[in-house]
Formats: structure tokens, C-alpha cells, sequence
């Protein structure tokens, strides 16, 4: 399965829905931007309380891809009826992955891979939170991190056109990555599945 692959189910995907993927990326870019104004002893709390926006930001992509629906603003707040266990599940893989980027950039990069579909499984497994959480996203990536890491590579072309327009692309190319990273999640899920009932 090479990246063209998945980031052509990707667009596939929002074909006929890039205004609303666009608008609900606004309200949450928005909301962000907001949020990340803040300064002094509070940004610590703020940032906290945005790890499960950012959660359901990108399950939305999933649910998107399985119902093919158009996104609603407040799906931007599913991950709050869930708090402390998104909230918790989404901290913990930040701490890991900074303490981890501390020893040195390359394994930094690798368990931040290792950790890309936490997010997901905290979506389809709604028992699991915490480590449980983050070592099933680990079981899923065996074998895929590579393939993972190319399909990221492979987007720095939107990235920097996101760039120098100044955010505005930035409304397509999110959920152009976000549509794309649900495929994938879909595949490595599958993929895993196979391997524990072999």
C-alpha cells in the first residue's frame, strides 16, 4: 500500500465535502488560535484542555470515512464527554514522546509513529485508555511505522503551500492529511486484526 494510495482514498473521501471539512477546520483552527493567546500561569491549563479537541478533531475524519457524513461543529466536543480518559490517554503520549525526543530526535520520531494511532483506538476501544491505549496503537504500527513515516514525508509539499499562503490552505490540507491518516488507521487496524486471530 504505497502514500498515493492512501492519500488518494483521502481525497476520495471529501469529494463533494471539502466545504464542510474546510469550515470545521476553521472553527477548530480558530478556537485554537484563541486558546494558544493565552499567557502566564493559565497556557499550561489551556493546552490541557485542548488535547481532547485536537482527539476529536481527528476521530471526526473516522467517523467521516465509515458514515460519510457532513461534519457538524459540535463533533469538535465528543472528546469532552469522555474527559478524563482522552484527556489522560492524549497527555500521557505527549510526555512520552517528549521524554523520549529528550534521549535523542531519532527515537523521538519513531515512538511518536509508534503512538500515531492512540487516538483511534481510544475511538473503537472505548475500554482501553492510558498504556493500554498507547500499546495497542504500538502493536498496530509493528511493521508499519516506515510505511507510516513515507506517507508523512509525502505530504511536506502541501505543508509548505499551507505555509506560504499563510495558514489559508491550511483549511484543505488539514483534512486532506486527517482523511488520509483515518484510511490508514483503517488499514493498520485490519492488518492487526488478521495477525492476532492467525
Amino acid at each position: 500500500m504505497s502514500a498515493k494510495y492512501f492519500r488518494n482514498l483521502g481525497w476520495a473521501q471529501l469529494s463533494g465535502r471539502w466545504t464542510s471539512a474546510a469550515l470545521f477546520t476553521l472553527v477548530y483552527m480558530a478556537i485554537a488560535i484563541v486558546a494558544g493567546s493565552v499567557t502566564g500561569p493559565l497556557a499550561l491549563l489551556v493546552s490541557l484542555l485542548l488535547l481532547p479537541m485536537s482527539y476529536s478533531y481527528s476521530v471526526a475524519f473516522l467517523d467521516d470515512k465509515r458514515n460519510a457524513s457532513q461534519f457538524k461543529i459540535e463533533q469538535l466536543f465528543d472528546g469532552y464527554k469522555d474527559f478524563l480518559r482522552i484527556m489522560g490517554t492524549m497527555l500521557l503520549t505527549e510526555v512520552y514522546i517528549v521524554l523520549w525526543t529528550l534521549l535523542l530526535i531519532v527515537p523521538g520520531v519513531i515512538k511518536a509513529i509508534s503512538y500515531s494511532q492512540t487516538q483511534f483506538v481510544l475511538k473503537d476501544c472505548p475500554e482501553l485508555s492510558y498504556n493500554e491505549a498507547i500499546e495497542r496503537s504500538m502493536a498496530m504500527m509493528e511493521g508499519h511505522k516506515m510505511q507510516y513515516f513515507i506517507l508523512s514525508l509525502s505530504f511536506i509539499g502541501w505543508i509548505v503551500l499551507a505555509i506560504i499562503s499563510c495558514g489559508i490552505l491550511s483549511l484543505w490540507v488539514n483534512p486532506y492529511i486527517s482523511a488520509t491518516n483515518a484510511h490508514f488507521y483503517e488499514y493498520v487496524k485490519e492488518e492487526y486484526e488478521k495477525r492476532i486471530t492467525a
